[in-house]
């Protein structure tokens, strides 16, 4: 009895030191500084001690049980692997009940009680949708984009989300590509601009808020330069665009204190980015510092497998080596690190450092102090979709909206006009929104028709027809309405519908011609080849046009489109991108002229496919165009090198006189700062929002520099007769860039200023730097 006793001893005393009774393991000094030189907080790094290696892999497991699903697979057996630690959050769900039920079972059957954190794509708005972000972006607007942040968090906070999968801030310069829906334009000033607000508006000035949550920059890097414009597609670029043209919408948001970012699907130097150590270990975190939160994008370290750098085990110890810390639904970290650990190809340093960084942004949260904070099941009913965020979805849409035509002063129109409004989106609440609104409601939009029959005089002058499908094309409406119908193809024929959209034109004074996109003819695997009106809508502008009535072409798109056709044979054309929620009351208030519309271009519309990418800060080349298009020049035979509609570029009810711009002085002196300023009279009898732009072009560079870039705006608002002078500052810092050794100085010698309404119509002056 005695030897069985003792051998009982020391069995449990072999427990008591082993991983399987790690729970009750003390904490040993040693080991908290251990964690805390790998950047872990007090809290975490006692946290650290108790947890097996099984259960820090699990916090890296991030996973969706289904719901709003952005990617082609669902995990398995979501409640067993919370319940044993095997995840470390979890997306796609919301709904203060409906999220506590998923944070309970961590909390209270998992072995640590380790928290979940949730998250959700919100991406422009949350159940309150605002305009696309290519959309909000034309608002020039930095106070209103980040309110739209900031609402969309409060709500978001309010149904248990408490990460978003935002901003994209991919700068795009290909129009095909679907997803330059969902980010900012081609300009990197611009963008980083908006990056910064946006962080700001998610994440406010203190994580702990309840009503705020952490943001998360993405695609890292470069996703918006696919080839062809294909998504997912392979990239490829030289490290000094990276560096000057690509990259800073990414640091702007860093150094705005974004909490977390996302990497992107595409290659970087041939190296898929989630593997790439270069943009995550060398520049992410050496060069700009970050130390924070790295999630993959959905299955994307599974994709590098389709790569052809390795199989999961591999691909996901790559990953791990690029300091990824969070894999996103392919559970490749969950299945293989243990393996890769075992066989010597990772250490437990590795796991340890990427574990404490989920940790540490799940303790900013305030999640470790209490997990169920953004449970509160109250607010919902006061702050989702309230009187005041639908007021505020009304006012971020019609500020969005940019007025590409207006022959003759035709817009604003009459309340009591007879008008003919037709377009197969005059009346389709389910594309009000566009795309990647996951948690909004289409029902719950106002559509054109409804808008503008709310403040027209009499309803009745308002005379609808739908005129023609979106698309003819049943196939490639099949693809279009993946989430829904989009695409409705009508039981009328074409002949028959075009016939009643003539009939309601001949009982009235003017036509609103409501077309474009379905809603997801952009967005994410939406990419396309003619991106120009369907021939559906070509056929019945054709025949409208036939009719000799003014025709007001009010444009629904998430991408530039080939609009050559519609520019020339409209009176008017007003794009609207897709406003959201309140989108149909703010194209009325635009059309009607409550609102006078201020939006200008981020992207610059082409011409026609071939032209494609064609952007404002081009380099210029050794044989120029001088505009004429002569033999053994940079240009086209067949078309103009210039844009349709350039970048910035945006009308208004009113017209704005500039006056010549004045330099403070021609000599700018190192560690000083000069000023350029002009005048800008509203001469117009409406007052009106203008931005103001200045550019920039550094003459002579170690290599070659842009014509133009953006380096200054500044929206102004204006009543009648009214003046303002709009002064723009420039020092060193400002005219930067990174030369072919990646280092980043503003060398000495000409640079041209620039200061317009757009980015081809500008006055110039010159100053040096010495």
């Amino acid at each position: 009895m005695q030897n069985k006793a003792f051998i009982t001893v020391v069995f449990i005393f072999i427990l008591s030191i082993s991983g399987w009774a790690q729970k009750k393991k003390p904490t040993q000094k040693s080991d908290i500084k251990y964690y805390q030189s790998l950047g872990a907080s007090s809290k975490v790094a006692n946290l650290m001690t108790q947890m097996t290696l099984d259960e820090k892999i699990g916090q890296l497991n991030l996973i969706t049980p289904g719901g709003t699903v952005t990617g082609e697979i669902v995990s398995k057996d979501v409640e067993s692997k919370i319940k044993n630690g095997n995840v470390g959050g979890i997306f796609g769900i919301r709904g203060a009940e409906k999220v506590r039920q998923a944070q309970e079972m961590a909390v209270k059957n998992s072995r640590l009680g380790i928290p979940l954190i949730v998250g959700m794509d919100v991406i422009h708005g949350h159940q309150t949708v605002f305009p696309i972000p290519l959309g909000l972006s034309c608002s020039w607007d930095m106070k209103l984009i980040e309110q739209s942040a900031r609402i969309a968090a409060r709500e978001a906070t309010a149904d248990g989300i408490m990460w978003t999968f935002s901003p994209m801030v991919d700068i795009a310069r290909d129009p095909r590509w679907g997803r330059i829906s969902e980010g900012n334009g081609e300009d990197p000033f611009l963008g980083s601009k908006i990056a910064s607000a946006m962080v700001r508006g998610y994440q406010g000035n203190d994580l702990k808020d309840p009503t705020t949550m952490l943001a998360c920059v993405k695609h890292f890097a470069l996703y918006g330069a696919a080839e062809g414009g294909r998504d997912y597609g392979t990239v490829d670029m030289s490290k000094v665009r990276m560096f000057n043209e690509y990259l800073p919408p990414y640091k702007a948001a860093v150094d705005a204190g974004v909490g977390s970012v996302m990497t992107s699907f595409n290659v970087i130097d041939y190296v898929p980015a989630s593997g790439s150590q270069f943009i995550f270990k060398d520049v992410l975190r050496k060069k700009w510092k970050f130390n924070d939160l790295v999630v993959t994008d959905y299955t994307s370290i599974n994709e590098m497998i389709e790569h052809g750098t390795g199989d999961l085990q591999e691909v996901s110890r790559q990953a791990m080596k690029a300091t990824v810390d969070m894999d996103m639904v392919g559970e490749g970290f969950l299945t293989t690190l243990k393996k890769s650990i075992e066989s010597g190809k990772l250490t437990q340093n590795d796991i340890d450092q990427a574990c404490i960084r989920v940790l540490i942004a799940k303790e900013k949260l305030g999640l470790l102090d209490d997990p169920y904070k953004y449970f509160d099941e109250k607010r919902a009913a006061v702050e989702i979709l309230s009187k005041e965020n639908r007021a505020f979805a009304r006012k971020a849409a019609s500020e969005s909206f940019v007025l590409l035509k207006n022959e003759n002063n035709i817009l604003p129109l009459k309340k009591d006009a007879k008008i003919a409004l037709i377009g197969p989106l005059a009346d389709s609440r389910r594309n009000m929104l566009g795309t990647w609104s996951v948690s909004g409601d289409h029902e719950k939009a106002v559509t054109v028709i409804e808008g503008i029959k709310s403040l027209a005089t009499n309803p009745n002058n308002i005379f609808y027809a739908k005129g023609a499908n979106i698309s003819d094309d049943v196939d490639f409406a099949r693809r279009v309405n993946a989430f829904g119908e989009e695409i409705a193809i009508d039981s009328r024929s074409a002949d028959v519908m075009i016939e009643e959209a003539l009939d309601a034109a001949n009982k009235a004074d003017i036509i609103v011609a409501v077309m474009g996109e379905a809603a997801d003819m952009s967005g994410e695997a939406s990419s396309m080849t003619d991106i120009s009106l369907q021939p559906s809508q070509k056929k019945l502008l054709a025949a409208l046009k036939m009719t000799n009535k003014p025709i007001v072409l009010v444009l629904y798109n998430g991408r530039p489109m080939i609009i050559t056709d519609e520019m020339r044979d409209m009176n008017a054309v007003l794009d609207v991108w897709f406003g959201g929620t309140e989108g149909g009351n703010a194209v009325a208030d635009v059309l009607f002229g409550d609102v006078n519309p201020s939006g200008k271009l981020t992207t610059s519309f082409p011409v026609n496919m071939g032209q494609i990418p064609v952007y404002h800060s081009m380099l210029n080349t050794g044989r120029p165009d001088p505009g004429n298009r002569p033999k053994f020049r940079s240009n086209y035979l067949d078309a103009p090198n210039e844009p349709l509609l350039p970048f910035g570029y945006g009308l208004s009810y009113t017209t704005f006189e500039y006056s010549k711009p004045v330099l403070s002085t021609t000599k700018l002196a190192r560690g000083k700062s000069i000023t350029v300023s002009v005048q800008v009279k509203n001469t117009g009898k409406m007052a009106g929002s203008e931005v103001v732009q200045m550019y920039i072009r550094d003459l002579i560079g170690s290599i070659s520099r842009p014509v133009k870039e953006l380096k200054g705006f500044e929206k102004i608002y204006l009543a009648p007769g009214e003046s303002r002078e709009v002064v723009f500052t420039i020092d060193e810092a400002l005219l930067k860039f990174y030369n072919e050794n990646l280092e980043f100085k503003a060398e000495s010698g000409a640079f041209n200023v620039m200061v317009g309404t757009n980015s081809n119509d500008l006055q110039t002056l010159s100053f040096t730097l010495e």
